[in-house]
């Protein structure tokens, strides 16, 4: 058995669907599963529906409601014109953009939204995707069933950002899901979505498409996890920045989990860890270059001092200086029990004998966090600052990565640096606006593709 994921942009639209259809086709021998994300922009398009319906705009939520209904309606006639099944998946699909209208107005009324009408809203894009990948895929021969992926996923009821119940996921695969796949008949269902015990309709949070797929392979023990997406596979550094990065045809999966979390967008952070924990490979394809290498994520990939390059932008440092922290045991246990209670995740930590400095992703929450740090010390704030992650699982066995990192960045301001404890990323802090130039002068140096200053 095998998971197929297909991103955004390899569902964005009839040619795309096609596309994917004959990949799946190809595999059939090797009893896929399939997950899909919602058509590509359109889970976007659907929380600013919801924001602009709870600010007070609903004739602009209207709107938008439309624009997504004749795009989804004309993908369907583009795919499914010749099949008895074109009228009814139509109909249902404008039933839900009907319901969504309402839920519009709802929130209108109400003048706010919550983080559970958020997610109910967010949902209808894998809802309707999923649905439409089904029928496309039986139009063309291939024997798929649709499941909705929000009574298997288990999650929690922390909306926007749910966390999954393993073993009630495992439950749900083996009565939903395994049938199926025994059948041979290929499950086809939403990524990204899930529901409560109770069926109350969740999200795993931006990017949680791959998390569905990596949870769902997990559960079912498959021998890959496939990620298709439009690129062709991880490479090292962004390509939209850096001209000559190239291909990374295996990676380490500590590695690939390193270069998500610093700004890799072709994978979420979270998708190596469900399959880390059995040991399953995963593959990351680009749909329109079916025919490509890829890249192979896995535990024996080779063992290189620097693998890639990834950075951020937007990224917030806050330091904490206390004298009284010189020789005082429980001061950092105090500080970061702080940003717990406010639910704000810390990436990059640098602590002297008196002060801590560390950088956050999401600032929504930094003017308590602030007010509270105060009470351990002087505070200060810097914003706009910008990450870059070297990333190899060699780093460590190297010596030289640091000066070298440092020499080829020259008289450019650096912020702050760690290495990471087990050695396998070193991170530099640089201004936000210097990031694409600290990520080419690094990819220069490491990787020697001449796209300097």
């Amino acid at each position: 058995m095998i998971v197929l994921k297909f991103g955004g942009t390899s569902v964005g639209d009839a040619a795309a669907i096609s596309r994917a259809a004959d990949i799946v086709a190809g595999r059939r021998d090797r009893r896929p599963v399939v997950v899909v994300s919602a058509l590509g922009g359109a889970t976007n398009a659907l929380l600013a529906i919801a924001e602009q319906a709870s600010s007070g705009h609903l004739i602009g939520a209207i709107r938008g409601i439309e624009v997504l209904r004749e795009r989804h309606l004309r993908e369907c006639d583009a795919l499914l014109a010749d099949s008895p099944a074109c009228g009814e998946v139509a109909a249902e699909m404008s039933a839900m953009f009907d319901e969504l209208a309402s839920l519009a107005e709802a929130l209108s009324t109400l003048g706010h939204a919550t983080p559970r009408s958020m997610d109910a809203i967010a949902a209808f894009g894998e809802l309707m995707s999923s649905m439409l990948v089904t029928e496309a895929f039986r139009m063309r021969g291939i024997d798929a069933m649709h499941i909705d992926a929000r009574k298997v996923v288990i999650t929690d009821d922390r909306f926007m950002q749910a966390e999954p119940k393993l073993d009630m996921i495992a439950d749900r695969v083996r009565e939903l899901v395994l049938p199926l796949v025994r059948e041979n008949k290929i499950p086809v269902m939403g990524g990204y979505i899930g529901g409560t015990m109770a069926g109350v309709t969740t999200t795993l949070g931006r990017g949680g498409s791959d998390y569905s797929a990596s949870l769902i392979g997990a559960t079912l023990g498959v021998d890959a996890i496939e990620i298709w997406t439009d690129v062709d596979g991880m490479l090292t550094a962004d390509p939209r920045v850096v001209s000559g990065a190239q291909l990374i045809e295996q990676i380490r999966f500590d590695e690939a989990s390193e270069l998500a979390s610093f700004g890799a967008k072709v994978l979420h952070p979270n998708t190596i860890a469900p399959a880390v924990r059995v040991g399953i490979p995963v593959f990351i394809y680009n749909s329109r270059n079916a025919a490509g290498t890829g890249t192979r994520i896995t535990f024996d990939a080779p063992r290189r001092p620097v693998s890639a390059i990834a950075g951020k932008g937007d990224v917030t440092v806050v330091k904490v200086r206390a004298p009284r922290m010189l020789l005082a045991y429980g001061f950092l246990r105090a500080v970061f029990e702080i940003f717990e209670r406010y639910q704000t995740s810390v990436d990059v930590v640098s602590t002297s004998e008196v002060s801590v400095s560390v950088t956050i992703d999401d600032a929504r929450r930094l003017d308590a966090l602030v007010v509270d740090l105060r009470a351990l010390g002087d505070v200060s704030v810097e914003r706009n600052r910008g990450v870059v992650a070297i990333v190899g699982a060699g780093i460590g066995d190297q010596g030289n990565v640091m000066g070298r990192a440092l020499l080829a960045l020259g008289d450019l301001r650096v912020h702050m640096m760690s290495l990471s404890a087990t050695g396998i990323n070193l991170t530099i802090i640089v201004d936000g606006m210097r990031v694409n130039e600290t990520l080419r002068l690094l990819h220069d140096e490491f990787f020697g593709t001449g796209n300097g200053r």
